[in-house]
């Protein structure tokens, strides 16, 4: 809790500000405010950032962008719009999914690498899955809140739309994504697939997405992810926590097991899956066919 109470970077507040502005909108535990407001106050003038206003970090390389830092802060500073009404920031949510995506979401590949580092050049991309599940978790929140009239609304749904049809040509044929998306040879990983599956679940009910193109692609995923919880309901596949590096063999032996990160996306992906099944029939013949 010392971390959250003294953030020094966005890994320390951000996704806990979040949860605590949901569940004081909940009317549950009304004294989090001043905790909130902290964090919030951390995420908008006190995090590093380059010169243009980019959430940075300085490890393991100087001015480096992680596309985890996404989630990180986007959810809290989306979710404190909604509490307070004020445009100041979504402004700052939507601008920071610009920022990022200028410089670490291909165009070709239509995902994210999983970082960028000032000046170096050339610039090698590594598609790590998890990295980039933050990053559809955290374009997915804002879309939730961001009024309808807010000026940066259709970018920001046209890039979620992007995210997911360059997440749906990369899916193995298993239903998971692989550790690093563009290489096969990496291990099949968990959290990852739960996040996105979530993402297009979650797309579909909200009208962004096409049920007919993704509901078979997260039906695929959810099929996937309930081989891997098993009977103790642990969910196993899951990498480990990593740092943002620039060698394949370093995302390739990450260890695998039964880490925290696959709990809370294994649920959500579960929920949304449940909600969209019991809303939409379809035909299980092959291929699988949804109707609008």
């Amino acid at each position: 809790m010392n971390h959250f109470l003294d953030p020094q970077s966005l890994d320390d507040t951000g996704s806990m500000c979040a949860a605590m502005i949901q569940a004081l909108q909940k009317d549950i535990a009304p004294e989090l405010r001043p905790e909130i407001d902290n964090s919030i106050n951390f995420i908008m003038n006190k995090v590093y950032r380059l010169s243009d206003g980019t959430f940075a970090r300085n490890r393991p390389m100087a001015n480096s962008v992680w596309v985890d830092d996404l989630y990180q802060g986007i959810p809290a500073l989306a979710q404190m719009g909604k509490l307070t009404g004020e445009r100041k920031y979504f402004d700052e949510a939507s601008k920071q999914v610009d920022l990022f995506s200028k410089r670490l979401f291909d165009n070709n590949k239509r995902v994210c690498m999983h970082g960028w580092v000032e000046g170096m050049d050339p610039h090698p991309g590594f598609y790590w899955a998890r990295a980039n599940g933050w990053a559809i978790l955290a374009i997915s929140a804002l879309l939730d809140v961001l009024p309808e009239s807010h000026p940066e609304r259709k970018p920001v749904l046209h890039l979620f739309r992007e995210y997911c049809n360059g997440l749906a040509t990369l899916q193995s044929a298993s239903g998971f994504w692989h550790q690093l998306m563009d290489r096969n040879d990496s291990f099949l990983e968990t959290s990852a697939t739960a996040m996105f599956t979530y993402a297009m679940a979650h797309g579909i009910d909200k009208g962004w997405l096409d049920i007919r193109a993704y509901g078979p692609i997260a039906l695929l995923g959810w099929n996937a992810i309930s081989t891997k919880v098993n009977g103790s309901g642990q969910v196993e596949g899951t990498s480990a926590g990593t740092s943002m590096a620039f060698d394949a063999a370093f995302y390739f032996r990450r260890p695998v097991g039964t880490g925290a990160h696959g709990y809370g996306s294994v649920l959500m992906a579960g929920a949304a899956m449940y909600k969209l099944l019991k809303e939409h029939p379809y035909d299980s013949s092959d291929p699988v066919i949804f109707r609008k």
